[in-house]
């Protein structure tokens, strides 16, 4: 393994395996799994992790709970500070979080901390990406000071601002969700935001989990209309997959968009709003 190489002051928000493993020493290296039928990721992580990597517990630290604003609203920043800090994650840490949905999950984690202006980025490819043994020890980092800032309004939407949004708005759900032939549990209402585009977050990824050539990403968002210099607004059925986008818009060079955080269970979850199908 190369040695561990000083940590540039700013990151791209996708690293690849080899990049980890220069850097690895420098890092904190996060796995983010979780899943949407309720399986466990902290089963999953147990069952075998990137050497040294913390588990992050989303439901605990990277979700406020379901409530008025959908089911998975941004935490509290006190909560996602004491998360972090009890991970090892401090204000000068820098952070490579994967999961094993080519990054689709980990994305949200960070979405977040980029947004507070940290280093962090995904690991391309997710657990697959790392060219090493995996492991089954139980990592204790020693905690860390992580200052608790507001989450900034410049890189977030709210429900109620949509109906002005002049700019396009994304939907990163599988296109059957978004037309409104399939209906989740968890969807109040089947179909999409009226006026919404359709990017599939997933679509990102080629058939091993890894990012799309930059060209293939940027043709991808251009079919929908996003070209350079769009407002973008991304939202998903509960914000979490739409930090993938997010950060797929800020690789490729279309800019940093902003967050619906309620996402499809808080925007359908009031009546008032009628569904396009």
């Amino acid at each position: 393994m190369d040695a561990t190489q000083a940590i540039p002051d700013s990151i791209p928000p996708f690293v690849d395996g080899a990049w980890l493993q220069r850097h690895r020493d420098g890092v904190v290296v996060a796995d983010a799994r979780w899943y949407l039928d309720g399986s466990s990721g902290r089963g999953a992580y147990d069952s075998g992790h990137i050497p040294c990597a913390v588990f992050v517990d989303l439901d605990a630290w990277l979700s406020g709970g379901a409530g008025a604003r959908g089911l998975n609203p941004l935490p509290d920043p006190a909560v996602f500070a004491r998360g972090m800090s009890s991970l090892g994650v401090g204000d000068d840490s820098t952070v490579v979080a994967y999961d094993d949905a080519g990054g689709v999950i980990a994305a949200r984690l960070v979405w977040m901390l980029r947004a507070l202006g940290k280093r962090a980025a995904l690991l391309d490819g997710g657990i697959a990406a790392w060219p090493g043994l995996l492991d089954r020890d139980p990592v204790h980092p020693a905690p860390a000071s992580f200052t608790a800032a507001p989450w900034p309004e410049e890189s977030l939407v709210q429900a109620d601002d949509l109906e002005a949004w002049a700019g396009i708005v994304v939907d990163a759900r599988h296109a059957d969700r978004f037309g409104g032939s399939l209906q989740l549990p968890t969807d109040p209402q089947a179909g999409h935001i009226p006026g919404a585009v359709n990017v599939p977050c997933r679509e990102n990824l080629d058939s091993v989990g890894r990012l799309r050539p930059i060209a293939e990403v940027r043709e991808a968002f251009a079919r929908a209309g996003v070209r350079d210099g769009s407002a973008v607004v991304s939202y998903c059925g509960s914000g979490i997959t739409a930090c993938h986008n997010l950060l797929a818009l800020e690789h490729v060079g279309l800019g940093r968009g902003l967050l619906y955080p309620g996402g499809w269970s808080e925007y359908a979850e009031d009546p008032r709003r009628i569904a396009e199908r």
